[in-house]
């Protein structure tokens, strides 16, 4: 290989995709109007706001059939849904489309936003009911938050999340270090109210854990 060949090689692998960098900020509105929801919102009427963030990101998945991240955040705001309207309110139904969504995304692109959708399918498979009432199953969890993690290492949600299992298990010393690992991680840029918000989910986990470990 020429130098110059060289050359152009090492800045093409220095450069991110183009593909990335536009999925990123096309899913930048969703991502804020979550937070929003999430942590500023009263819990009562969160459900209302899900489901219509939820037809913004359908409209923008639909425009954009190609891209994962559209799909990603369809299904995170979906399974957020699912969270707030409990087993009476359709939960399941929500959780079933959210699944689908994420899987989708899966085939798309399975590194989009470092492996969201793997964080977000494992936490649905550790928190659905089993069968025969859902499609819940806490091996396919924790091989997908295995798989999430490998593409994160250090992100604040697959920690969170894998900890918050491992915490639900009685796994209490394996959660304590993913869950610390969590709330070192490093600030995303633009998400500074999804981090401020997840970093209290942590430390209220952390310190319930440490309660009950007495």
């Amino acid at each position: 290989m020429s130098a110059r060949s060289l050359l152009v090689a090492l800045l093409v692998g220095l450069v991110p995709p183009v593909h990335a960098a536009a999925g990123d900020d096309l899913v930048r509105p969703i991502q804020d109007q979550w937070a929003e929801i999430k942590y500023r919102q009263p819990e009562k009427q969160q459900a209302d706001l899900y489901r219509d963030l939820a037809a913004k990101a359908r409209k923008l998945s639909e425009a954009n059939p190609n891209m994962a991240e559209p799909l990603i955040w369809e299904g995170i705001v979906v399974s957020s849904e699912a969270g707030v309207r409990g087993a009476l309110g359709g939960a399941l139904g929500l959780a079933k489309e959210a699944r689908r969504l994420l899987e989708e995304s899966l085939k798309l692109d399975e590194k989009a936003l470092n492996g969201s959708a793997y964080t977000s399918l494992a936490t649905l498979y550790a928190k659905v009911p089993g069968w025969p009432i859902g499609f819940g199953d806490k091996k396919r969890a924790e091989e997908f938050f295995k798989k999430s993690l490998a593409m994160n290492p250090a992100g604040i949600d697959p920690n969170f999340f894998y900890g918050e299992y491992l915490a639900d298990q009685d796994r209490v010393a394996e959660a304590r270090g993913y869950l610390e690992k969590a709330l070192k991680a490093p600030d995303r840029p633009g998400r500074e109210l999804a981090d401020q918000g997840r970093r209290q989910e942590i430390q209220a986990l952390l310190n319930k854990i440490g309660k009950d470990a007495r």
